[in-house]
Formats: structure tokens, C-alpha cells, sequence
């Protein structure tokens, strides 16, 4: 180990396996743990400590002293600056064996559990352009690079639209290519750029809060149907009517196209009134005969494909005869509760956002299911002794709660009410596994199947099936 100045240089560390949020794990010659960011497992490094704890460091990667078998060349330009799709330098093969060794690792440490089937994970079959959703940020101070900033030179106009610098939310990388949505994504998002620039539209001061063009957002359906939604800090009729029509021109795959005017401090759609300019406002999507229709406020799994093999999966899980009372926890708007009705005597679904449920039942109405009813309200409190009192008894229970996994009460009451069967749905095996420790004396554990929901990303999705002891 060296210092030079106030920095702390960990020298020729061996990385060796890959640790939460995508950091690589080594060890010093002293035997403390280092969590280095910006590595791949198997390169040796030199790495500069960010965070100095009793028990590891947190680090970031300064020099690649010895490359790892599992690197590959990165795809995008932007890799590295962006922070999205961390794992993009490693192999997809070694992506899954990671993905799949943390699930467990984190059911056997943190549940406590040793017994279990492993099903090997469910890659994807497309591991770039997954994403039938994106999210970008217009901005009139452009993220500059060191180099930029070191030369001095003249680099053109500061406006940026793209994503957030992560740490610096008030900084955009200006985005000249992206792997994660499929054409005409970027061909989008680059015209309405330049149109911006070359018109002298505002791109909007996140410091001083002022603007005209505050964020775009981009939705596709498995038909290859576009929604583009528009969030502009003030009204500008002329303007924005001209940069629309300049759109749909440009772009017929563009289905249905929406804005909201938000003067407020945050991005946040969810209470801001939608402008229908062209089409519908909405798109329609279909899953395994189910139809689903998707709003600019829609929760929808943002990787379809995968999206489908998780549902597929469930059902399977869940292995239903079709005399069953199904219980759906964290319902969101119904998607799985109406992907198992087919196959159930009756669906009961809870979730906490009325617009959700609201989507949920709209969705039962389209598909002709009688057999679902939903809930609304904070799961602690609506999933109560009375709750259970005044509905039949469940014999599978399904829950898909969100990364901070469920509420201490709830498992309670999944104890309480006894189903023969749970099949729990989480994106975040630890928080599961933290669940799964609290209902081990009453569950067995049967199998896990993790599902690569996100490739080049560490994160993964994981089903697990209990069965009353």
C-alpha cells in the first residue's frame, strides 16, 4: 500500500468474485475485504479507497494491472461515465454464473437455508435492446469529460439531453448512442436534440429551475407501436406544436404522442395532468392472450420478453389445478394475478397505488376475467386478521413486493393464514432472503429459479417456491 498525497493506493489486488451493486471483491495482503467499482472479477487492479470501514474498503478500479479471462470490449461509448450498465465489459456467460452464485449465496447466509433446488437461471436471449421503456433528461449543462475540460478548447453547445451523472444530479451525459432500447430509440432521441439545438429551443436549468424541455420518455409494445411523452417546464404553444409535427413526420412508428407541463422541483409524472396531442394515449400489449393496456403512468415490466418467461415461470411454480384460491400480494396492476386466473378458481390482489388497482381491474374487464377481485391500500394494514377473516382462505399465495421486500407484519400474517403453497417473486434476493429466514420454521424451502430480467447489470430477479411444513 502507497499514499500519495491524501489518497490511499491498494496495490496488485486480485479480484476474485463479484459482490452487491456490482463491485468486484479482493483482499489485501492483510486479509481486509476490498470492494472495488469499475472491475471485473478475475483482473489484478490498483485501486484508489473511496471509504475506509473497520471491517472493508470501498474502492475504485485507477489501473487494470492484469486483465480478467471474463472481460469482453464494451459496446457503448459511453460505458464507464454512464453508470447503467456496469457489467457491459464482462462476459453474458460469466454475468448469469455471478448473478446466479449471489441468489444463493444470499439464501443460504442470510436465510440461513442449506436445503434447496437450484434451477439453473434464466438468461435472455437478447442482452442488449431489451428495454420497452427509457427515461432521458433534457439539460443546458452538459456533462464535460476531464479531457474536455483539461483542453480547453471550444466543444460547442452545453445542451445535453440523456441521462444523469451518477452523484451529480444536476450534470447530463449527452447521450450519442444507448444499447438499450431497440431503433428508432437513439434515431428519436438524437433528432429531437438536434431540433432542439438548431431552433433554440430552452433545455432545462435543473440549478435555476427554468426551460422549456424537461425530459423524454420513450414506450414500445411487442408490435413495434411507439409512445412518446414530453415533459415541458412551461408552455410554448407554437414551439412544441412545431417540434411534434417535426416528429410524427420524421417518425410514423410513433403511435401515440402525450406531454405533461411540470413546473414543479422533481420529474415525477404521477401527478401531473397528461396531454393527449396525437393518437390514443395509450398502447396496447399482449401477453400469452392476455391484453394489457399500457398509459404514460403505466407500471409494466420494462423487458418483455424476459417479462413473460417470469410469468410463465410463476405459473409453473405455482402448479395450479384450477380449484384454487389464489392470493397475489404487491399486485401492481394485476399482471400476474390475471396470468394465473386462467388457471385458478379465484384471484385475490393487493396493492398500495389506487392508479395501479385502478389499471388492474380496467385489465380483468378487457380480458373477460370474472374471477379476480382487487385492494387497495398499505399492505400491513389492509392484509389483517379481519382482511383474512372475510375472505375465503388462501391455498397458494404469490408476492412480488418491491426491493425492500415485505413488511415484518405481512409474513406474519402469511403465517396466519397458512397457505399449502408460496411462490415469492422478488428483485432483490437479499431482502428475500431475509423474508424466506423468517418463514423457514414454517416453510420449506422447495426451489429458487433466478431470472436475468437486466443483462449488463448486476441485477436479477429470483422466484422462489415454499411449501407448508
Amino acid at each position: 500500500m502507497r499514499k500519495k498525497k491524501k489518497d490511499i493506493i491498494l496495490e496488485n489486488i486480485k479480484l476474485f468474485g463479484a459482490g452487491a451493486k456490482g463491485v468486484a471483491i479482493g483482499k489485501t495482503e492483510e486479509g481486509k475485504t476490498v470492494l472495488v467499482s469499475g472491475a471485473v472479477p478475475g483482473d489484478m487492479v490498483n485501486a484508489r479507497v473511496k471509504k475506509s470501514k473497520s471491517k472493508y474498503y470501498e474502492a475504485e478500479t485507477v489501473e487494470v494491472v492484469e486483465k480478467s479471462p471474463f472481460r469482453v470490449d464494451p459496446k457503448c461509448i459511453h460505458f464507464g461515465t454512464c453508470g447503467g450498465c456496469k457489467w457491459q465489459n464482462m462476459s453474458y456467460e460469466k454475468q448469469l454464473d455471478f448473478k446466479q452464485e449471489e441468489v444463493y449465496n444470499n439464501i443460504k447466509r442470510i436465510g440461513g437455508i442449506d436445503d434447496f433446488e437450484t434451477v439453473p437461471i434464466l438468461g435472455a436471449e437478447e442482452q442488449y435492446f431489451y428495454r420497452n421503456k427509457m427515461e432521458f433528461s433534457f439539460s443546458n449543462a452538459r456533462w464535460l469529460t476531464q479531457y474536455e475540460i483539461s483542453s480547453e478548447e471550444n466543444f460547442g453547445s452545453k445542451d445535453a439531453l440523456g441521462f444523469h451523472i451518477p452523484g451529480m444530479w444536476s450534470k447530463i451525459l449527452d447521450l450519442k448512442e444507448c444499447f438499450l432500447q431497440e431503433d428508432p430509440s437513439n434515431a428519436i432521441r438524437l433528432a429531437v436534440k438536434n431540433y432542439g439545438v438548431e431552433h433554440g429551443l430552452d433545455f432545462f436549468d435543473v440549478r435555476n429551475q427554468e426551460g422549456f424541455l424537461r425530459t423524454l420518455m420513450m414506450r414500445q409494445n411487442s408490435k413495434g407501436e411507439w409512445m412518446v411523452l414530453f415533459q415541458l417546464y412551461r408552455e410554448e404553444k407554437e414551439n412544441r406544436e412545431k417540434l411534434f409535427q417535426f416528429l410524427l413526420e420524421k417518425f410514423p412508428q410513433i403511435k401515440t404522442l402525450v406531454y405533461a407541463i411540470n413546473p414543479k422541483q422533481n420529474d415525477s409524472i404521477y401527478d401531473l395532468n397528461i396531454n393527449v396531442y396525437s393518437g390514443e394515449g395509450f398502447l396496447m400489449e399482449e401477453m400469452d392472450g392476455l391484453k394489457f393496456k399500457i398509459g404514460p403512468k403505466s407500471f409494466f415490466q420494462t423487458n418483455y420478453k424476459q417479462a413473460l418467461e417470469l410469468y410463465r415461470k410463476t405459473l409453473e411454480f405455482a402448479d395450479l389445478k384450477g380449484d384454487e384460491v389464489v392470493y397475489d400480494l404487491y399486485t401492481g396492476t394485476g399482471t400476474i394475478a390475471q396470468y394465473v386466473a386462467r388457471n385458478a378458481k379465484q384471484v385475490i390482489g393487493i396493492e398500495s397505488v389506487q392508479e395501479a388497482i385502478d389499471a388492474a381491474i380496467e385489465h380483468a374487464e378487457l380480458n373477460g376475467l370474472t374471477n379476480t377481485t382487487f385492494y387497495c391500500g398499505d399492505m400491513k394494514n389492509v392484509f389483517n386478521d379481519e382482511f383474512l377473516e372475510n375472505h375465503p382462505k388462501a391455498d397458494v399465495l404469490i408476492t412480488d413486493p418491491p426491493r425492500d421486500g415485505m413488511h415484518q407484519k405481512v409474513v406474519e400474517q402469511i403465517l396466519k393464514l397458512a397457505p399449502e403453497k408460496v411462490v415469492y417473486v422478488s428483485c432483490n434476493s437479499a431482502t428475500q432472503a431475509r423474508d424466506l429466514a423468517l418463514m423457514k420454521d414454517h416453510y420449506t424451502l422447495v426451489k429458487i429459479l433466478p431470472v436475468d430480467m437486466f443483462p449488463q447489470t448486476h441485477h436479477v430477479e429470483n422466484i422462489a417456491l415454499l411449501i407448508k411444513k
